[in-house]
Protein backbone atom coordinates (compact mmCIF):
# COMPACT_ATOMS: atom_id res chain seq x y z
CA UNK A 1 0.00 0.00 0.00
CA UNK A 2 1.25 3.30 -1.21
CA UNK A 3 0.51 6.13 1.00
CA UNK A 4 1.03 9.92 -0.22
CA UNK A 5 0.59 12.29 2.38
CA UNK A 6 -0.82 16.05 1.48
CA UNK A 7 -1.09 17.27 4.49
CA UNK A 8 -0.53 16.37 8.15
CA UNK A 9 -3.99 15.30 8.72
CA UNK A 10 -5.17 13.94 4.64
CA UNK A 11 -3.26 11.13 2.95
CA UNK A 12 -4.37 9.49 -0.34
CA UNK A 13 -3.50 6.08 -1.39
CA UNK A 14 -4.30 3.55 -4.66
CA UNK A 15 -6.99 0.82 -4.37
CA UNK A 16 -7.28 -0.59 -0.82
CA UNK A 17 -8.11 -4.01 0.41
CA UNK A 18 -9.90 -5.27 3.74
CA UNK A 19 -6.93 -6.65 4.47
CA UNK A 20 -5.23 -3.09 4.54
CA UNK A 21 -7.59 -1.26 6.91
CA UNK A 22 -6.23 -2.70 9.97
CA UNK A 23 -2.80 -0.76 9.00
CA UNK A 24 -4.59 2.16 8.15
CA UNK A 25 -5.88 2.12 11.86
CA UNK A 26 -2.55 1.54 13.55
CA UNK A 27 -1.12 4.37 11.14
CA UNK A 28 -3.26 6.83 13.25
CA UNK A 29 -5.94 7.58 10.73
CA UNK A 30 -9.22 8.00 11.74
CA UNK A 31 -11.84 8.00 8.71
CA UNK A 32 -11.40 6.17 5.56
CA UNK A 33 -12.79 7.72 2.35
CA UNK A 34 -13.54 5.71 -0.57
CA UNK A 35 -13.31 8.20 -3.84
CA UNK A 36 -13.86 5.00 -6.64
CA UNK A 37 -16.95 3.85 -7.59
CA UNK A 38 -17.85 0.24 -7.81
CA UNK A 39 -17.50 -1.86 -10.50
CA UNK A 40 -14.33 0.08 -12.17
CA UNK A 41 -12.27 -3.27 -12.17
CA UNK A 42 -12.98 -6.89 -11.91
CA UNK A 43 -12.41 -8.22 -8.47
CA UNK A 44 -11.97 -4.32 -6.85
CA UNK A 45 -13.42 -4.39 -3.23
CA UNK A 46 -16.70 -2.87 -2.93
CA UNK A 47 -16.97 0.29 -0.77
CA UNK A 48 -19.56 -1.91 1.28
CA UNK A 49 -16.85 -4.38 2.24
CA UNK A 50 -14.49 -1.59 2.62
CA UNK A 51 -16.74 0.33 4.78
CA UNK A 52 -17.48 -2.82 7.18
CA UNK A 53 -14.06 -3.43 7.60
CA UNK A 54 -13.82 0.03 8.84
CA UNK A 55 -16.71 -0.39 10.73
CA UNK A 56 -15.03 -3.40 12.41
CA UNK A 57 -11.87 -1.66 13.05
CA UNK A 58 -13.07 1.63 14.94
CA UNK A 59 -12.51 3.87 11.93
CA UNK A 60 -15.47 6.46 10.10
CA UNK A 61 -16.15 5.55 6.34
CA UNK A 62 -18.40 6.97 3.23
CA UNK A 63 -17.54 6.47 0.07
CA UNK A 64 -17.64 9.87 -2.00
CA UNK A 65 -16.96 8.19 -6.02
CA UNK A 66 -16.03 10.10 -8.53
CA UNK A 67 -15.66 8.77 -12.28
CA UNK A 68 -12.77 8.54 -13.62
CA UNK A 69 -11.42 11.35 -16.03
CA UNK A 70 -13.86 13.48 -14.81
CA UNK A 71 -13.93 16.72 -13.20
CA UNK A 72 -15.71 15.93 -9.39
CA UNK A 73 -19.43 17.12 -9.39
CA UNK A 74 -20.53 20.30 -7.49
CA UNK A 75 -22.08 17.48 -5.12
CA UNK A 76 -19.38 15.38 -4.75
CA UNK A 77 -16.82 18.27 -3.38
CA UNK A 78 -19.74 19.47 -0.92
CA UNK A 79 -19.82 15.89 0.30
CA UNK A 80 -15.50 16.11 0.24
CA UNK A 81 -15.92 19.75 2.46
CA UNK A 82 -18.25 18.44 4.83
CA UNK A 83 -16.45 14.70 5.47
CA UNK A 84 -12.83 17.05 5.87
CA UNK A 85 -14.78 19.23 7.92
CA UNK A 86 -17.03 16.87 10.67
CA UNK A 87 -15.28 13.50 10.25
CA UNK A 88 -12.41 12.40 12.49
CA UNK A 89 -8.75 13.13 10.82
CA UNK A 90 -6.27 12.43 10.11
CA UNK A 91 -8.13 10.73 6.90
CA UNK A 92 -7.00 8.21 4.51
CA UNK A 93 -8.75 8.43 1.06
CA UNK A 94 -8.28 6.22 -2.03
CA UNK A 95 -9.72 5.50 -5.46
CA UNK A 96 -7.55 3.72 -8.06
CA UNK A 97 -4.28 5.36 -8.30
CA UNK A 98 -4.78 7.96 -5.26
CA UNK A 99 -5.25 10.92 -8.30
CA UNK A 100 -8.87 11.48 -7.92
CA UNK A 101 -8.23 11.37 -4.41
CA UNK A 102 -5.99 14.52 -4.59
CA UNK A 103 -7.84 16.16 -6.98
CA UNK A 104 -11.07 16.01 -5.15
CA UNK A 105 -9.37 17.15 -1.66
CA UNK A 106 -7.79 19.91 -3.53
CA UNK A 107 -10.83 21.02 -5.11
CA UNK A 108 -12.73 20.69 -1.45
CA UNK A 109 -9.86 23.02 0.46
CA UNK A 110 -9.35 25.72 -2.07
CA UNK A 111 -10.57 28.86 -0.20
Amino acid sequence: MTVRRLTADFAVSPQISVQDVPAIRDAGFKTIICNRPDGEEPGQPSAQSIGEAAAAAGLSFIAIPVLSGQVPSSDAIIEMQEAINTLPGPIFAYCRSGNRSAQLWSIATQG
